[in-house]
């Protein structure tokens, strides 16, 4: 039978185990057995079963709809026209394999989009161009950044999208598809998978708006009232930055490849927008590590401070120390056993007056070394 105080100590490790266990990993990625064979991938845990959304649109017409099966996604592809296959969530491996064979996508292509956690990239496959990027969003709840895997399989005539969960940042994207823009509309594949690398580029921003914010109120506890739990506010800024880094620090990569040696499914008409992609993520990267250069100079400035008010608490015990040497010194020596008929040994200890004497000479000291400290700079004045 447990005892209360035993229940009592169990209290505590209970809750730091759960606090331990909220904390979210550096890094995330869904591993299939060591030793398996090329290809074999294994379905996210916790992952919603996947929910297939077509957007099918040309110059004059644009059809979207929900599609119950990956034989019904590929009947969407038709010629002269541009299909938009959107994948919500990869709970399935049916469906996903189904898609695989429907678009005739790579296996290895296939199991990157399963086992997320995937560095940003791309690679070709035959006629398939086969991207992969991280999309951040911020919680409406937490307030935290949250990142996602987006999976991007551009072939003749359609772009296939894979995303871990349904919620993106390409509604404004379906907005402008919807309203019919010409240049968007006129466009192939390649210009449409330009516009949702850069729309998750663009998501980019609000999120390093939100780190600007922290910084800025880390920064003024940090210069007011540093704490302990400031110190841990400025690591969490500094994981999530690294998040950050890793995510944009590859997709620039990326870009500059393309850009580069180019790709049969990328046209010169989208090279243009494509380097402009390729700018704002430079101005990510750019941002990011300045953010990453502030936050650890914030940790010097917390160390800084803490290390000043430890020296004005040491100063402050010094001067009071100083102050009672002396008046220590004093009473320790009429504190001694004189014999007082002697009147060569301290005739003071006799004299009517020299219990005031004492107290009268112990202040005198005590003035002269406040005065003297004060001149020094020591308790606020000014030196000199």
């Amino acid at each position: 039978m447990t005892g209360p105080r035993e229940s009592e100590d169990k209290a505590p490790a209970q809750k730091k185990k759960k606090k331990h266990t909220a904390r979210r990993s550096l890094f995330r990625r869904r591993l299939v057995r060591p030793g398996s064979s090329p290809g074999t991938f294994a379905v996210p845990e916790g992952s919603p079963p996947p929910k297939l959304h077509a957007i099918v649109y040309d110059a004059a017409t644009i059809d979207e709809r929900d599609l119950a099966s990956p034989s019904e996604a590929r009947a969407a592809v038709r010629p002269g026209a541009v299909a938009w296959i959107d994948v919500h969530g990869l709970g399935d491996e049916a469906v996903l394999r189904g898609l695989g064979e429907a678009f005739e996508i790579h296996p290895l292509a296939l199991a990157d989009v399963a086992n997320t956690g995937q560095r940003p990239k791309a690679d070709t496959y035959e006629e398939l161009l086969f991207c992969v990027l991280r999309m951040a969003t911020l919680g409406a709840d937490d307030g935290e950044c949250h990142w996602e895997q987006v999976s991007l399989c551009l072939g003749e005539g359609f772009l296939v999208s894979f995303q871990e969960r349904p919620g993106d940042c390409f509604e404004p994207l379906r907005n402008r598809l919807r309203q019919g823009r010409k240049t968007f509309r006129e466009s192939g594949t390649d210009y449409l998978a330009c516009m949702v690398i850069d729309a998750i580029v663009d998501g980019y921003f609000p999120v390093l708006e939100a780190f600007g914010e922290r910084l800025e109120a880390i920064e003024e506890r940090v210069l007011e009232r540093p704490d302990q739990e400031v110190l841990s506010e400025i690591y969490r800024v500094k994981r999530d930055l690294m998040a950050f880094r890793r995510a944009a620090w590859p997709l620039r990569d990326v870009l500059s490849h393309l850009l580069r040696d180019g790709h049969p499914r990328l046209t010169e008409t989208v090279l243009p927008y494509l380097r402009d992609v390729a700018d704002h993520v430079a101005q990510v990267v750019d941002v990011v590590e300045n953010y990453r250069e502030l936050a650890g100079s914030f940790v010097d400035v917390y160390l800084s401070s803490v290390s000043h008010r430890t020296n004005e608490v040491m100063r402050v015990l010094t001067v009071i120390a100083t102050i009672f040497i002396p008046l220590t010194f004093i009473a320790g020596i009429y504190g001694m056993n004189f014999d007082t008929s002697a009147p060569t040994n301290l005739p003071e200890l006799g004299w009517r007056y020299g219990y005031i004497a004492f107290w009268a000479v112990s202040l005198a000291v005590t003035a002269a070394l406040l005065l003297l400290f004060r001149r020094l700079g020591w308790l606020g004045g000014k030196k000199g």
